[in-house]
């Protein structure tokens, strides 16, 4: 009988274990974590400014004692006095220089005349412009602003679009709110821009 019992006993303890086998593997399979999903958000893509159209070039006409008295050039907006006189052959050695201010910033249109020694004299002095006539903020069209140093159409939309919001301007202080224009290009704007 023992012998009988001894395969049999065998055939139930490998059951058994290719059971536990069995369960343990299915346990372990249903026990593992879930698989981890990573989702990659790519980042939103910025607004790109369109480019901004260069303004085109001013013209002059230089009088006086210089090189070339009565004769006009095209210069690049922000140009100087001394850049039109430059334009213009120079300086003739008759010019009274002092009486010149060549840091002007020069606006299309101006007209720069050179005084000579002989005019002061004769007290027939002209005033050299100092940048031509001052640009009124307050109802300057988006055209009229692109004269102004370092504003492009865009920067001249913003100006009309904060003007438009807060009625007018009256201070450097709140162009300096506007985008686009900080101390640098304040101080550029000093004697070119009035606020009346």
């Amino acid at each position: 009988m023992s012998s009988l019992s001894s395969p049999k006993l065998s055939i139930v303890v490998y059951l058994l274990v290719i059971i536990f086998m069995a369960f343990g593997g299915t346990m372990l399979y249903l026990s593992r974590p879930a698989p981890t999903t990573i989702t990659i958000n790519p980042p939103l893509p910025t607004a790109t400014n369109a480019p901004t159209a260069t303004p085109g070039p001013i013209l002059v006409y230089v009088t006086g004692a210089v090189m070339l008295p009565g004769s006009t050039h095209e210069l690049p907006i922000g140009s100087r006095v001394l850049d039109a006189i430059a334009a213009a052959g120079g300086f003739a050695d008759s010019a009274n220089k002092t009486l010149v201010n060549v840091a002007g910033i020069l606006r299309d249109g101006d007209q720069i005349h050179v005084p000579s020694v002989d005019d002061r004299t004769l007290g027939l002095t002209l005033p050299t412009p100092s940048g031509g006539e001052l640009l009124r903020i307050n109802t300057a069209s988006e055209n009229e602003l692109l004269s102004l140093p370092g504003v492009g159409p865009a920067l001249a939309a913003r100006i009309v679009a904060y003007r438009a919001q807060t009625g007018r301007i009256d201070s450097f202080a709140e162009l300096d709110e506007i985008s686009g224009i900080g101390e640098a290009t304040i101080a550029k704007w000093q004697d070119l821009i009035a606020f009346d």
